[in-house]
């Protein structure tokens, strides 16, 4: 090797690769400092990019999960007003069966009219339960409901050839067994609709029919100048009767039957929506003796409401966002637990005024007819409840998924993007000693330049 002063090609040769050794160290100090073997797109650009993606992955799953914690939280402020108005009404069914009872005076019932009227107005209170500010059962987040839906009662107690046109003195119940209803006994008929009771009475003849019973009722409603809206059809030739096993339309308007195919009879309001609603009626047959035929009644009043009267909507059931890509959501519709709704209160229009009339229990008949409507209120609020309650129950199952998704992708996204360690230091170590030695041979480089000027002496 020749001696040189202008070029040191050992010092300039030590020197790129010592700067080698400090990016190597530079980098390996960053990684074991962030934890991260990726630091920039500089490092992996695919890795970079598809680490990104997942952070930005498990950050919408967090949030996802959040949003159904919360919207579990809003479910069970809903259900607890509900679930407060189940025990409201438990307790109101048991003061109108004492009401119904004529041990009572006159005054007695007027208290518990008085009791009844506090109650239904806590029940009002409990449709007013918000979240965040928002009512929830109160009506306003219902689903869509198309132009309303009209009441629909069916007996599944009579036998399966039973129709309106069949007389009183021949019917079957379900098991081929007469009802023994004879001429002569009396029908008491009481419905309850808008919040008004209408009763009425007339003796069984071997022509009376079952849709006579609907017919006399009409007549009453019609005779008490008190109903304008929610009268019963009075033949089975109009819409509002119904036999076999199509039941009605629901809210979801989809098509109700039975659910074992088998024919009932069917009866429905004249009209769609609350203002129309039949709450609930009672059929009641005497013997000529007087005496209640209570095994005749527990067939012919067995009429269950297996459609809810409720008015149009649009949709603005609640939409709880549980995905990381659009539409990933759960749509839940409350129902109105308003009094008004559950019956118990009907529009009363005097003067050009219209309010709210609550169900009356002065009379041992109005008491008796109750019974029936706290009844259906009762499966109506419980329905409710059960339905936000098993809403409830797939949002658990709904925060373990993301739970369990957002864990998954983590781990991905730490495979991808951090940094082992053991290995970090490793390679620190040694590029810190690399570094260090190509420095002392730096000095070496530059001190050989040194053996030149020997030769100049």
């Amino acid at each position: 090797m020749s001696l040189v002063i202008k070029h040191n090609m050992s010092a300039l040769n030590t020197l790129n690769i010592m700067g080698r050794n400090s990016k190597a160290l530079a980098k390996s100090l960053q990684q074991v400092s962030s934890g991260m073997k990726i630091n920039s797109a500089a490092d992996s650009p695919a890795g970079y990019a598809i680490s990104e993606r997942m952070m930005v992955q498990i950050a919408s799953l967090d949030q996802d999960n959040q949003n159904a914690k919360n919207g579990q939280n809003m479910l069970k402020t809903a259900e607890g007003a509900v679930s407060s108005t189940v025990n409201i009404l438990k307790t109101l069914k048991e003061k109108v069966i004492d009401a119904a009872n004529d041990t009572n005076t006159t005054f007695d019932r007027k208290t518990i009219q008085d009791y009844l009227n506090q109650a239904v107005d806590q029940i009002n209170d409990n449709a007013n339960v918000t979240y965040n500010g928002q009512l929830l059962i109160d009506g306003s987040k219902n689903q869509f409901i198309s132009g309303g839906v009209t009441a629909v009662y069916s007996n599944q107690s009579l036998d399966v050839k039973t129709k309106f046109a069949s007389t009183l003195t021949t019917l079957l119940d379900r098991n081929g067994n007469s009802l023994n209803i004879a001429n002569g006994d009396t029908v008491t008929v009481s419905f309850v609709a808008n919040g008004k009771t209408i009763t009425t009475h007339f003796a069984v003849s071997s022509k009376t029919t079952i849709a006579n019973i609907f017919e006399n009722a009409n007549k009453a409603a019609g005779s008490s100048g008190k109903l304008t809206g929610g009268v019963l059809f009075a033949s089975s030739a109009k819409a509002g009767m119904g036999e076999g096993s199509y039941i009605g339309v629901g809210a979801d308007a989809t098509s109700v039957f039975t659910a074992d195919g088998a024919s009932v009879l069917s009866i429905s309001s004249n009209g769609r929506g609350l203002a129309h609603n039949i709450a609930g009626f009672t059929i009641s047959v005497s013997g000529k003796d007087g005496n209640i035929k209570k095994s005749v009644n527990s067939v012919l009043d067995a009429w269950q409401e297996n459609i809810v009267a409720q008015n149009k909507s649009n949709d603005n059931s609640i939409t709880l966002q549980i995905g990381t890509k659009s539409n990933q959501a759960i749509r839940v519709g409350l129902g109105d637990m308003r009094a008004y709704a559950l019956g118990l209160q009907g529009l009363d229009i005097q003067n050009g005024k219209s309010g709210l009339k609550t169900i009356d229990v002065t009379t041992r008949q109005s008491a008796n007819a109750a019974i029936n409507v706290f009844d259906n209120a009762i499966n109506i609020a419980l329905k409710e409840q059960t339905q936000i309650g098993s809403v409830e129950n797939r949002l658990d199952y709904t925060q373990d998924n993301l739970t369990t998704a957002s864990e998954n992708v983590q781990a991905s996204e730490s495979t991808i993007r951090d940094v082992n360690m053991a290995k970090a230091m490793t390679e620190y170590t040694k590029n810190n000693v690399l570094l260090q030695a190509s420095q002392a041979m730096l000095a070496q480089a530059n001190q050989s330049s040194q053996n030149v000027l020997q030769l100049l002496r």
